[in-house]
């Protein structure tokens, strides 16, 4: 959630920092500002809105400087206007601070200040930090030490960078609990939220850890720990390119990320050869295993139970990472916590984490971000390689997910031996089908448009519902989720085994009920689910395979996708839910990558 980009070079720091909080856009926001030292003195643009509004606005302005911050914001203190958006300044006006994250005690160190003579222009929590910032600056503390001096007195999460007009050569930052990179390039040196920010330039990067702080020179980059201890950091290289990051052609993200499911599936299966090589890894053992994760991770770690208590006939349970600290979680030293986070950011995710680890219990990641907290606090990583995921509305990095899920339970199955070299061999070979099956599909799409014809018939409906049952119940609440999230169709996703206990009551000529229903274990059961819905006169969409004559016979609108072994069928089933909220939002006009209210990172609680 928001967004920052700094920059200090030899470019123009106002078009480097523009163009990076451009490349930021995906994590939603609704006002964007800039800040920057122009011969001495600070300058600040911001503006509520879209991004375009504020370079407009600085376009004007002439000054060709080699320092800047900028910042987009989602509001959580202080309505989407002009004087909330970020920089905030101090009352000299001297100091810029962008901010994410939220400062959990804002309201008593702004009484205090406001004691002492200061005078506050917004309503957000972030301006206490530039004008503590000044305190520390009249006591004669150069910026670094009013820094540090600031975040010893904040409550909750920040991610900090602030210039100084007394010091013009450097940026200063700090971190807790919020994601903040910096990347490291020739005579020029970048920071950010988010790496993608700063692509174009460079793909050395370090990553600060909580409690770290930074400044950051044209020539050099010094971090220092808590202690003020000189760190030295591990620079790391992002394997993405910018060319990854770009629409190529298409007209959303949401849609070009849908057609690289294919690659990203052979990629993660690439990075697990180890095991199909037959070479378990896992580092320690357990007897029960924990998942949390949030939105659309969590609906993979639903799937990710099936695989995992199928293969390896341990027990799972799954929680909203946003619940499990709510509850007393009956884990220690023999339990495994999986932790799914597409940006490995994700605040209540981690936050489940650390709770895991103070029980005893050893965690792994399933991550699509190098070097992000996630990766960093677990005991064991497995990534994603989906490459970067712009749009909000997670597509890619889901199927990624569930292809490490799938490998991992594989991997447990032979460390237990519930799963024989020749299971193994057999599970394997079916999934590295599924890219090439997947892209049949896709193919197959792209020249009947199928999916498209039925978006235009429904896409004026008030409500939809998803039905699946075994392995496919995650996949409705997925569907029903990316419906919800880019076309505002109220839309929900159930065990079609309860549609009788209250959803039935719903149904009539005007619902649209999408029933997730391939040839598996539950295949008449679910038959049986569509005789119903059409009894009350429900409009279906059936994804199935071919050949399906009972389902033909009930129903002409069909989304027929490959076989594959039932275990694996969610990887197929969801792509066209995918494509149809896609097409959908499309219809509708509505932005489809950046969603209203929603953020692709929710880096706070």
């Amino acid at each position: 959630m928001c967004g920052i980009v700094g920059y200090i070079g030899k470019d123009n720091a106002k078009s480097v920092v523009i163009n990076g909080l451009s490349r930021l856009e995906y994590r939603g926001y609704d006002s964007a500002g800039i800040a920057f030292i122009d011969s001495g003195k600070l300058k600040i643009f911001k503006r509520s809105g879209k991004l375009r509004n504020l370079e407009i606005e600085v376009n004007r302005d002439l000054s060709l400087p080699s320092v800047a911050i900028g910042h987009t914001r989602w509001a959580t203190h202080g309505e989407p206007t002009d004087k909330n958006a970020h920089p905030h300044t101090d009352c000299t006006g001297k100091i810029a601070v962008v901010h994410n994250g939220i400062i959990e005690n804002f309201v008593e160190l702004k009484n205090i200040l406001k004691e002492k003579g200061h005078v506050f222009k917004s309503d957000t929590d972030t301006e206490v930090i530039a004008h503590l910032i000044e305190e520390e600056i009249a006591q004669g503390k150069d910026l670094l030490k009013a820094v540090f001096n600031t975040s010893q007195k904040l409550k909750g999460s920040y991610a900090i960078a602030v210039i100084y007009e007394g010091e013009p050569e450097k940026i200063v930052c700090a971190r807790k609990d919020s994601p903040l990179v910096i990347g490291i390039g020739e005579d020029e040196n970048f920071l950010a939220s988010d790496v993608p920010a700063f692509l174009q330039y460079t793909n050395k990067v370090i990553f600060l850890d909580d409690d770290e702080f930074a400044v950051i020179e044209r020539d050099r980059v010094t971090v220092y720990d808590k202690s003020g201890e000189i760190l030295n950091k591990n620079i790391k290289t992002i394997p993405w390119s910018i060319a990854q990051a770009e629409k190529a052609g298409y007209k959303h993200f949401m849609l070009k990320e849908i057609y690289e499911q294919p690659k990203g599936i052979s990629d993660t299966i690439s990075g697990k050869l180890s095991l199909i090589k037959g070479e378990a890894e896992l580092p320690f053992d357990f007897n029960k295993i924990q998942i949390v994760a949030c939105g659309t991770s969590y609906h993979a770690g639903l799937i990710g139970k099936f695989f995992i208590e199928t293969l390896s006939k341990i027990p799972v349970s799954v929680d909203y990472a946003s619940e499990f600290r709510y509850r007393d979680p009956l884990i220690d030293s023999n339990t495994v916590v999986v932790a799914i986070s597409q940006s490995g950011e994700t605040a209540d995710t981690l936050a489940a984490v650390r709770l895991a680890k103070l029980k005893g219990a050893k965690v792994i990641a399933i991550c699509n971000v190098i070097g992000s907290t996630l990766t960093r606090e677990a005991d064991y990583t497995i990534y994603t390689y989906a490459g970067p995921e712009i749009s909000v509305a997670s597509t890619k990095a889901f199927t990624t997910q569930l292809t490490a899920l799938f490998l991992t339970a594989l991997e447990i199955g032979v460390i237990k031996g519930t799963v024989t070299k020749e299971e193994e061999q057999k599970y394997i070979d079916e999934l590295i089908k599924i890219p090439s099956k997947m892209e049949d599909f896709l193919e197959t799409e792209k020249k009947e448009k199928r999916i498209r014809q039925l978006a235009l018939e429904f896409y004026m409906a008030k409500d939809a519902l998803f039905l699946g049952r075994f392995v496919n119940y995650p996949i409705a609440l997925e569907g029903a989720l990316k419906l919800k999230e880019i076309s505002y169709i109220h839309a929900e996703g159930y065990p079609a085994g309860e549609m009788k206990h209250g959803p039935i009551a719903l149904i009539d000529e005007k619902m649209p009920v999408i029933v997730i229903a391939p040839k598996d274990r539950v295949y008449e059961k679910m038959v049986s689910n569509i005789e119903e819905v059409k009894a009350r006169k429900g409009r279906v969409i059936a994804v199935t395979n071919a050949g399906c004559g009972e389902i033909r016979r009930l129903t002409d609108r069909i989304i027929e996708i490959p076989e594959t072994d039932e275990l694996l069928t969610p990887f197929l089933t969801v792509v066209p839910l995918q494509l149809f909220a896609y097409y959908i939002a499309d219809f509708l006009g509505y932005d489809v990558d950046q969603p209203r209210n929603l953020a692709k990172s929710v880096t706070v609680e």
